[in-house]
């Protein structure tokens, strides 16, 4: 079964997340909605299997 790879777009919505450790910092800088990175951002945990970010009381490590 062929897989999608996941878009440019999510991977640099990663990129900044992690650099960041911060969904809405990113959103701010790449002039989209916080929810616009999360739902990216989920996505590429489910196509990768695995959580990319550890979710600490309103805060964000990576894994």
């Amino acid at each position: 079964m062929r897989r999608v790879l996941p878009s440019l777009t999510a991977l640099q919505f990663f990129e900044s997340s992690a650099r960041h450790l911060s969904f809405t910092r990113a959103a701010e800088e790449l002039n989209v909605t916080q929810s616009a990175i999360s739902r990216q951002i989920r996505g590429l945990e489910e196509y990768l299997g695995r959580d990319l970010f550890r979710r600490v009381k309103k805060r964000l490590k990576l894994t």
